[in-house]
């Protein structure tokens, strides 16, 4: 007897499960490869997310910083104690100094912080409104003695142009140690580092060989400047002349002639008067460096203190 043929209609239905098996695993690989997408952007999202509330938390601190000075500028004008004030001012500083990590951060614990320094500045506004409504008070009874006595009054008079004339020149002159005191850049250098750490200088490098820079500024010596810590911004303009900035590494806004400017990247110094040299490690996260000409330009202290360049071929 001949071999019964096999059906052929099996081979179809095995054909057929195999199939299906496939598709199935294939939209289970597609499920799984749309969850690690949607887990990565929802971890990038809050990364943004907490990055913005960071530089919000300092900017309000910083804000809060110049209110406080303002205010025991006031009060000490006024005759008021600024004892208490002079303590939540070294705090405050604490505070800031804290603030630096944006991995550590807790906007929590920062957000009561601020509202605590919110309430106080409301509650010296009051000891103000009193100084000034208790001063206010004593001049003029000081006008109704002035007036039963016009020699008085005239002496009170030239008194007052007097103490004008001094203060506009105190002023004056505080302007102008201000500007005296401001830290100057000798030279700002700027070179390329690639992705092995080899480092190459000459100002002119190929896109492909720089990684990150290094922005080394040579401070010029200065009697006159403060030694104590204070911030270098750095700005790195490129070859259209937009800012280069990223959140994630580190960019922020500072203040400049009354506004608000991006800098690429930030550096705390303590200033020893020594010719010191503050350097700047810059990465553009995985980017590269287009083609053209950079401008390199450093502030401290409300001054632009320095410039340079580089060019990427």
């Amino acid at each position: 007897m001949e071999p019964k043929p096999q059906p052929r209609n099996n081979s179809r239905s095995y054909l057929l499960a195999a199939l299906l098996i496939l598709a199935a695993l294939n939209i289970l690989l597609v499920y799984f490869y749309y969850q690690e997408r949607q887990d990565n952007k929802s971890k990038d999202a809050t990364i943004a997310v907490k990055t913005e509330e960071f530089l919000a938390a300092k900017t309000k601190l910083d804000s809060i910083s110049a209110q406080l000075d303002a205010k025991i500028a006031e009060i000490q004008r006024l005759g008021g104690s600024v004892d208490s004030l002079m303590k939540v001012k070294t705090q405050l500083e604490v505070d800031k100094r804290a603030l630096r990590n944006v991995g550590t951060f807790d906007s929590k614990k920062y957000d009561q912080k601020i509202r605590n320094y919110q309430e106080l500045l409301a509650q010296k506004d009051q000891e103000i409104a009193r100084l000034k409504e208790e001063n206010g008070l004593l001049t003029q009874k000081n006008d109704s003695l002035y007036q039963e006595n016009s020699s008085l009054k005239a002496e009170r008079q030239s008194l007052s142009d007097s103490v004008v004339a001094v203060a506009s020149k105190n002023q004056e002159l505080s302007e102008k140690v201000t500007i005296a005191a401001a830290l100057r850049a000798e030279n700002v250098t700027v070179n390329a580092i690639n992705a092995r750490g080899k480092e190459s200088d000459g100002g002119s490098y190929k896109a492909k060989r720089i990684d990150k820079i290094r922005v080394s500024v040579r401070l010029a010596p200065n009697g006159l400047a403060k030694q104590e810590e204070k911030v270098l911004y750095m700005r790195v303009l490129d070859p259209a002349g937009a800012v280069v900035s990223d959140l994630a590494t580190g960019s922020g806004e500072f203040t400049y002639n009354g506004e608000g400017m991006i800098y690429t990247a930030m550096q705390r110094f303590t200033f020893d008067n020594s010719r010191q040299q503050v350097d700047f490690i810059y990465g553009r996260g995985g980017q590269r460096f287009n083609e053209g000409r950079y401008a390199i330009e450093i502030y401290c202290e409300g001054f632009r203190i320095g410039e340079g360049e580089f060019t990427v071929k």
